[in-house]
C-alpha cells in the first residue's frame, strides 16, 4: 500500500508539473503576441509617409501630363483639349489626393480628435467640391463636341462614386459633428462609415485607372511614347497611393 500511495503521489507530482509548464508556456506566448501587437502597431507610420511621398510624385505626373504634353487648362477655350483637362486635373489631384490626405487626417494631424475630426470633413468636403467641378468640365468637353455623355463603364463608376461620396460626406456630417447627434448612434456608426468611407475611396481609384486605360486608347498612345510612361506611371502610383492610404488607416499607430 505504501508503494502504490508513492507512486501515485510521484505521478500527482509529475502532472502538476506538466500543467505549471503549459501554463508559463500560455504565458510566454501571450507575452510575445502582445509585443508582436505592439510591434506591429509601428508600421503604420512608414505606410502613411510613403502615402505622402507617392502624392508628390502623381500630383508631379499629373501637371507634366497636362502641361507640358496635353497643352494646359481652361474652362473656356477653342482649343476643347484643354477644357477636358480639367477633368483628369481635379479627379485626381482634387479628388483622390485630397480625399486621400483627408481618410489619413487622424495619423497626420496630431492634434485632438475633434481638430482632427473638423480636418477630416472640411478636407473630404474640398474633394467632394472638386469631384463636382471635374464633372462639370468633362460634360462641358462632351457638350460642346457633341460627345454622348455617361456611356462608359469609366463614367458609371465614377458617377456612382461621386453620388455615394455625396451620401457619405452628409451623413458622417449629421452623425459626427451635428451636436444633436447621439453618442451611441456616432460609436455604432464609426466603423460602417470607416468601411464605406475605404469602399468609396477605392472606387474612386479605380475610376481614375479606367479613366487613364480610356484616355490612353483615344489617344493611341504607343509604347515608345513618352506621354505613354507618364500615363502608365500615374496609374501605378495611384495604386501604390490607395494601398498606402489602407494601410495607414487600417494599422494601428504606435503611441
Amino acid at each position: 500500500m505504501v508503494r502504490q500511495a508513492a507512486e501515485i503521489s510521484t505521478c500527482l507530482v509529475r502532472l502538476f508539473m506538466n500543467l505549471t509548464h503549459t501554463h508559463s508556456l500560455s504565458i510566454s506566448l501571450s507575452v510575445m503576441a502582445t509585443k508582436n501587437r505592439s510591434d506591429f502597431k509601428a508600421t503604420s507610420r512608414p505606410a502613411t509617409i510613403f502615402a505622402q511621398v507617392v502624392m508628390v510624385a502623381v500630383f508631379t505626373l499629373v501637371l507634366v501630363w497636362l502641361l507640358h504634353f496635353r497643352g494646359g487648362l481652361a474652362f473656356n477655350s477653342p482649343n476643347k483639349q484643354k477644357i477636358f483637362n480639367v477633368h483628369p486635373l481635379l479627379m485626381v489631384i482634387g479628388f483622390i489626393l485630397i480625399s486621400g490626405e483627408g481618410i489619413m487626417m487622424h495619423k497626420i494631424v496630431p492634434a485632438s480628435k475633434d481638430t482632427q475630426k473638423l480636418l477630416h470633413l472640411t478636407w473630404l468636403f474640398i474633394a467632394l467640391i472638386a469631384a463636382i467641378v471635374g464633372i462639370y468640365a468633362v460634360f462641358k468637353f462632351h457638350n460642346e463636341l457633341d460627345i454622348p455623355n455617361m456611356y462608359t463603364l469609366h463614367s458609371w463608376i465614377g458617377m456612382s462614386t461621386i453620388c455615394l461620396c455625396g451620401i457619405q460626406w452628409t451623413v458622417g456630417f449629421f452623425s459626427f459633428l451635428w451636436p444633436g447627434a447621439e453618442q451611441e448612434t456616432r460609436a455604432r456608426l464609426v466603423p460602417w462609415h470607416a468601411v464605406f468611407g475605404m469602399v468609396i475611396f477605392l472606387m474612386a481609384t479605380l475610376t481614375a485607372e479606367t479613366g487613364l486605360i480610356e484616355k490612353s486608347t483615344f489617344l493611341k498612345l504607343t509604347a515608345d511614347s513618352q506621354e505613354a510612361l507618364i500615363v502608365n506611371f500615374t496609374g501605378l502610383l495611384l495604386i501604390l497611393f490607395a494601398i498606402s492610404v489602407g494601410l495607414s488607416v487600417l494599422l494601428l499607430r504606435k503611441h
